[in-house]
C-alpha cells in the first residue's frame, strides 16, 4: 500500500488535487527517439485542457525521463494555468531541493515537493521513507521546503519487492 503525506502550508490556499498527471513517460519517449518528440510540454498543456488539475514530474539526476530544462519549461507553462499545480517528486538528497530553491529563486511556481527515497541508479521507485527511522534526517528539509510550499513524503506500509 502507497501512502502519501502531506502538509497544509500556513497562510496559503489549501485544496485537494483531484488529478495530477505524471508525464515522465512522456518524456521517456521523447528521450529515446532523439527528435524531442512528443514534447513534454505540448502534453502537459494537453493533459491541463482535458481537466487535470495538475502536472507531477520526477526528474532523476540522470534525466532519463525528465530532463532539468523540462521542468522549468512546465513552470512556465504553469503560469498560463494559476488553479492548477505543479508537483515535483524527487529525493530531497539528490536533486530536489535544487529545484525547490531555483523555482522559487526565478519566480516560477511549485505547489508540492514530493520526497521519494530512490537511489540514482533506481529503476522506479519501489519503496517509501522508513518511519521512525529517516524523521529525523528528513525533518529539516520538509521544514525549509514547508516554508515555501507543500511538503509530502512517500511511504509504503509494506515493500514491492520479494
Amino acid at each position: 500500500m502507497k501512502t502519501i503525506f502531506s502538509a497544509h502550508v500556513p497562510d496559503k490556499p489549501f485544496h485537494k488535487t483531484a488529478l495530477s498527471v505524471n508525464i515522465n513517460k512522456v518524456a521517456l519517449l521523447r528521450n529515446t527517439r532523439h527528435l524531442d518528440i512528443p514534447s513534454v510540454t505540448r502534453a502537459a498543456e494537453l493533459c491541463l485542457q482535458a481537466g487535470a488539475q495538475g502536472i507531477t514530474v520526477h526528474p532523476r539526476p540522470d534525466e532519463r525521463h525528465i530532463r532539468a530544462d523540462d521542468v522549468y519549461e512546465l513552470a512556465a507553462l504553469m503560469k498560463d494555468w494559476p488553479h492548477c499545480e505543479f508537483n515535483i517528486e524527487g529525493n530531497p538528497f539528490h536533486n530536489l531541493m535544487d529545484f525547490e530553491r531555483n523555482l522559487s529563486a526565478r519566480g516560477l511556481p511549485l505547489h508540492q515537493c514530493t520526497f521519494v527515497p530512490d537511489s540514482e541508479d533506481q529503476f522506479t521507485s519501489d519503496h517509501g521513507w522508513s518511519f521512525p527511522h529517516d524523521a529525523e534526517r528528513l525533518k529539516p528539509l520538509i521544514e525549509q521546503v514547508h516554508a515555501r510550499v507543500r511538503a509530502s513524503v512517500c511511504s509504503w506500509t509494506r515493500s514491492l519487492t520479494p
